[in-house]
C-alpha cells in the first residue's frame, strides 16, 4: 500500500477447477469495477444442487451500477447448512455458494480487520513496515508464526456484510472445489448424470449405481442400487459415503487423528 495506496487485490483458492475462462474473467472484471466503488466483492457460484459442503451467500438488492449489471448487495453469509436448509436455499433462488473468492481495496480490508481483529491487524502492519528493509527476515521469523489463523470470511467478509460493505457478482461458469471426492466424481464424469467413475486397479460389478469408486486393493467391489455413492477402498481402511456428505470426510479425518488412528490416513 505504500507504493499503491488505492490497490485492489484478489484472493482465490488454489484447489478450484474453473471450466469457462472467459466467463470467469468477465466476473472478475465486474468485481474489480464494483470494488473500486468501496466494496468488498465476492464471486458467488449459482448452485447446481443443494450442497451441505459449502457456505452460502444470501444476495440482496441489485446494485444501481451501469458498469456492473449483475452485482448485488450481500445480505449475509450463511454457514454450511443441513440438507433440508440447503434445499430451501436453492429453491428460493436467493442464495449462492460461497467459493471464497474476494476482490477488494486493500485499504478497506485493513480497515475492517483493524475493527474485528486489532491484534492481527497490528502484526500485519508490523510485517508490512519491515518489508524491504534490513530487518525484514528477522521480523518475519518472529511475527509470522504468531499470526492468528482465521479465514477472511470470518475476520473480514461476514462483519463487513453486516455494515453493508459487501457485494456479490453471481457466476455461471463451471466450478469445482476439488477438495472432496464429490468434485473428483463430477470431473471424471464430465458432468454426466448416472455415471460411475472408477479410479485405480479394481474389478467392478455395478447394477444401477453411480458415483465414484477409488480402489488400491484390486479386489472385486459390487454396487447395487446406489446413487451418488463414494467408495474409497484401501488395504487398511474402507470409506463409504455419498456426494452430498463428501466434505464431511474432513471431519472424519480430524476425528481419526484425535482418536489415535492416524495410521490409516
Amino acid at each position: 500500500m505504500k507504493r499503491e495506496p488505492d490497490v485492489i487485490i484478489g484472493s482465490f483458492a488454489a484447489d478450484h477447477v474453473i471450466t469457462d475462462n472467459k466467463e470467469f474473467s468477465d466476473c472478475v472484471r465486474e468485481a474489480v469495477a464494483v470494488a473500486a466503488t468501496g466494496k468488498i466483492v465476492t464471486i458467488g457460484i449459482e448452485p447446481t444442487e443443494p450442497s451441505v459442503g459449502f457456505g452460502y451467500i444470501k444476495a440482496g438488492e441489485k446494485m444501481d451500477l451501469d458498469f456492473a449489471k449483475h452485482a448485488r448487495e450481500v445480505d449475509k453469509f450463511v454457514e454450511k447448512p443441513d440438507i433440508e436448509r440447503a434445499r430451501k436455499y436453492v429453491k428460493s433462488g436467493k442464495y449462492l455458494w460461497n467459493a471464497g473468492m474476494f476482490i477488494a481495496p486493500a485499504s478497506l480490508l485493513l480497515q475492517v480487520l483493524s475493527e474485528t481483529e486489532p491484534e492481527l491487524h497490528s502484526k500485519v502492519m508490523e510485517l508490512a513496515q519491515a518489508w524491504g528493509t534490513e530487518s525484514e527476515q528477522q521480523v518475519f521469523e518472529t511475527v509470522w508464526p504468531t499470526l492468528k489463523k482465521i479465514a477472511v470470511d470470518y475476520s473480514v467478509a461476514e462483519p463487513a456484510a453486516s455494515q453493508g460493505l459487501v457485494a456479490v457478482v453471481p457466476a455461471k461458469f463451471g466450478w469445482h472445489d476439488v477438495g472432496d471426492f464429490a468434485a473428483i466424481a463430477e470431473l471424471q464424469s464430465g458432468g454426466k448424470r448416472n455415471h460411475l467413475a472408477v479410479l485405480g486397479d479394481v474389478q467392478v460389478l455395478a447394477d444401477k449405481s453411480n458415483g465414484i469408486l477409488i480402489s488400491e486393493t484390486g479386489r472385486l467391489v459390487a454396487l447395487i442400487g446406489l446413487d451418488d455413492v463414494i467408495v474409497v477402498d484401501t488395504p487398511d481402511a474402507l470409506l463409504v459415503t455419498t456426494k452430498a456428505h463428501a466434505q464431511r470426510v474432513k471431519n472424519l479425518v480430524d476425528s481419526l487423528k484425535t482418536t489415535g488412528h492416524s495410521d490409516v490416513l
